[in-house]
């Protein structure tokens, strides 16, 4: 694995059994050109006001043994920014790349439902029956993220790692640790900058927080 500093390294692919680790999820700031529909074919970087919320959102100092991150530019920059800054190393790993919207990538949400009525309306009804036009299948987005997360995991017992990446990619994770059907993973909200942590220990997992505003450092007893 590179150093940091590289920003271009890839997860490992060994796999080793799960001991007490406990993973954050930071999803992107806001990116420039403001909310559209992204996916994978539009990688906007932050925009100034995205960057200031991914460093309020982490604040000063980390508790993070390893960093993660997508490939995306909206999410990879600010991960190589952190890991420089904290000295931690970095990997970045392709699977960890944003759901693909086909048709849709590029366009505002408003402008969808608008143009689109129907399809838009049964998108939102039930996301997994319903993609957008050439977009990624929710299932495959399920396999996708599930192997990758699973194998980060396993790769790294024992660390706190953060994964910097995307709405739906946190989605799919927490989803994928609940067991929860991809049909409702769209009623998990996932701002810019929250973060999600979950802790993966002898006794089972737990789900600590979803979308907070700021780092919690805490733990229920």
């Amino acid at each position: 694995m590179l150093r940091a500093a590289d920003c271009r390294s890839i997860a490992k692919e060994t796999l080793v059994p799960v001991q007490d680790t406990t993973v954050d999820l930071i999803r992107h700031g806001e990116p420039l050109g403001g909310r559209m529909i992204r996916g994978q074919g539009v990688d906007h970087p932050l925009s100034a006001l995205g960057w200031q919320q991914m460093r309020a959102a982490v604040g000063k100092d980390g508790p993070w043994d390893q960093i993660l991150s997508s490939p995306l530019a909206r999410a990879r920059e600010f991960a190589c920014e952190l890991a420089t800054r904290l000295g931690r190393p970095l990997a970045v790993d392709p699977e960890l790349r944003e759901i693909a919207m086909g048709a849709w990538e590029g366009r505002r949400p408003s402008e969808v439902a608008e143009e689109e009525p129907d399809a838009f309306a049964a998108f939102r009804r039930d996301p997994v029956a319903n993609r957008p036009p050439g977009g990624e299948r929710l299932e495959a987005l399920q396999a996708r993220i599930g192997r990758a997360y699973d194998r980060q995991i396993a790769t790294y017992p024992g660390r706190h790692l953060l994964i910097v990446c995307h709405a739906g990619v946190s989605r799919a994770i927490v989803g994928h640790v609940l067991e929860a059907d991809p049909q409702h993973w769209y009623r998990v909200r996932i701002d810019y900058a929250g973060l999600t942590r979950i802790r993966h220990e002898s006794d089972g997992t737990s789900l600590e927080f979803v979308n907070a505003e700021r780092l919690r450092t805490w733990r229920h007893p």
